[in-house]
């Protein structure tokens, strides 16, 4: 892969000499599967009825919304080639303008909520999309579409606040001080019971949509290939079951999460899960973070910042890596617009690789689509009471 053909590395300024551009390659299978997705999103190829045009013009009004202009007015370019109705020109000669079309508007109405604030969308916020005109399949096609221009801004933010920040010169990264035998709170369960605090939860959590899901007996073949790769329990789940309305847009998605979660090398497993709950606990998404403080637990064998977490994110850390960690995860989820080589120091400063850092801003950015996806297109299940 080139800058050519790369969204994030041309609009980084990112040449083939560049240091940020050489981490990148290191985790080539997220960058194209990153490219992927944006072709396949808002390229020509998809038959729905929710347009190329219209999708491009979305994307751009939730770039701009979000605060990075560099992707708003490329996504306004790809637009602007295109035949516009005059509802989508009225969106891009005026910020937040109504398009004075239902459908539209509602679509707008979805993206700009869940730009910044997903947990302030909800059912009805949903459920009026396809009241407006919009096709189940076309509501999980747009859900996919802010999903996924929620994580690219925000790695495109980070990719450029890593070319300010500069690569490293090379210089050896000092021996870490060993640390300290660790010593479980005393106040807290044991890693593998339920830690619930303030909301929150490490307990496995059910899903339930708000839309109707794909009957497995009913799938096409396209449908049936995808549940098969998905996850073992795929036909059972309303989450899979929905998405798989959309089955090149969840194989596209499938491939780029597989790619930041489970890379070798780099950040640690662990350290990823730190990244992927800070971002749901500030998304107030409580499946996400339930999950993944599970899993964190299950491969850190403790839980204490799993519950620093669910107190306070903004105080949570238990030691300079995991600060580090989850402030930077705070940053470029709370404002990607303002994100900066400053959001970084304290990466760099705690020891972090070039290498680790790009799989913190994978991390982070990546659950700024799955966290939008579970938070709007259905509702967390407790199995048992809370």
């Amino acid at each position: 892969m080139t800058t050519a053909n790369d969204t994030i590395d041309r609009l980084a300024g990112l040449t083939d000499a560049s240091p940020v551009f050489a981490t990148r390659r290191q985790r080539d299978k997220v960058a194209i599967a990153t490219q992927a997705c944006e072709d396949l999103l808002l390229g020509n190829g998809l038959a729905d009825s929710l347009s190329q045009a219209e999708r491009l013009v979305l994307a751009s009004e939730q770039c701009r919304v979000s605060g990075v202009p560099a992707l708003a007015d490329e996504y306004r370019r790809r637009a602007e080639a295109l035949a516009l109705t005059p509802a989508l020109q009225a969106v891009l000669a005026t910020p937040d303008a109504q398009a004075g079309d239902a459908r539209l508007d509602a679509a707008l109405h979805f993206v700009r909520t869940l730009a910044l604030h997903p947990a302030e969308s909800d059912r009805e916020a949903l459920l009026a999309l396809p009241a407006s005109g919009l096709s189940i399949d076309d509501t999980v096609l747009l859900a996919q579409l802010v999903g996924f221009i929620a994580y690219q801004l925000r790695l495109f933010a980070g990719v450029k606040a890593m070319a300010e920040l500069g690569g490293q010169t090379g210089a050896p990264t000092a021996e870490p001080v060993a640390a300290a035998p660790f010593v479980h709170p005393a106040n807290l369960p044991a890693p593998g019971e339920p830690l619930r605090r303030n909301g929150y939860t490490s307990e496995t959590l059910d899903w339930k949509s708000w839309l109707p899901v794909l009957d497995p007996a009913a799938a096409t073949a396209e449908q049936q290939a995808v549940l098969d790769l998905s996850h073992p329990k795929a036909r059972t789940s309303d989450f899979y079951l929905l998405l798989a309305r959309q089955p090149r847009v969840l194989s596209e998605r499938s491939q780029a999460f597989n790619a930041i979660m489970y890379a070798p090398g780099g950040l640690s497993r662990p350290e990823r899960e730190v990244a992927a709950t800070a971002v749901s606990r500030s998304n107030g998404c409580i499946y996400c973070a339930s999950v993944h403080a599970q899993r964190f637990e299950q491969l850190a064998k403790r839980n204490d910042v799993m519950a620093q977490m669910f107190d306070d994110p903004d105080t949570a850390g238990t030691n300079a890596r995991e600060r580090a960690i989850i402030q930077s995860s705070l940053a470029l989820t709370r404002a990607p617009g303002q994100f900066g080589a400053a959001d970084l120091q304290p990466l760099r400063d705690a020891g972090l690789t070039d290498q680790e850092i790009l799989d913190m801003l994978h991390s982070a950015a990546l659950f700024g689509w799955a966290n939008r996806l579970m938070l709007n297109l259905g509702k967390e299940v407790y199995l048992t009471t809370p």
